[in-house]
């Protein structure tokens, strides 16, 4: 089965693992998708997350976390899609519920929230909301 958005998929399955109240979610790997994964380990919004070899493409292992049974992802979505791309410069990044979510970016220097590009500098392609 050929995913024409591969990062709205690995979104997708995010979001209904966490409805569904699953410990983990399985994603295809990529570099993008390892990245994404590390930003939201690194903000807080899943508790780990690891790189599974079996031979092939390869599986992230994504571990949710919950606070008092409540997924700490309230809500997340894809901004840029294969359609329609979105990209904003320095002085343009989007700050997500005043600052209380992330905009993840995609610069010339590698994927990274909108806190980091403004501290950097950079602008480039809205990939995802998440707060």
């Amino acid at each position: 089965m050929h995913i024409t958005d591969p990062i709205a998929d690995m979104l997708t399955r995010i979001r209904n693992a966490g409805s569904a109240k699953h410990a983990t979610v399985d994603v295809p790997a990529s570099k993008m998708k390892k990245s994404i994964a590390e930003i939201l380990a690194n903000e807080g919004y899943i508790s780990a997350y690891q790189l599974i070899e079996d031979g092939g493409q390869g599986v992230i292992r994504i571990t949710l976390k919950y606070n008092n049974k409540v997924h700490s992802i309230s809500g997340i979505r894809r901004v840029s899609k294969p359609g329609l791309r979105i990209y904003v410069g320095t002085d343009e990044l989007p700050k997500v519920l005043r600052g209380l979510g992330i905009a993840i970016i995609s610069t010339s220097k590698g994927i990274m929230t909108d806190k980091q590009a403004r501290s950097e500098h950079v602008g480039g392609e809205v990939l995802a909301f998440v707060w």
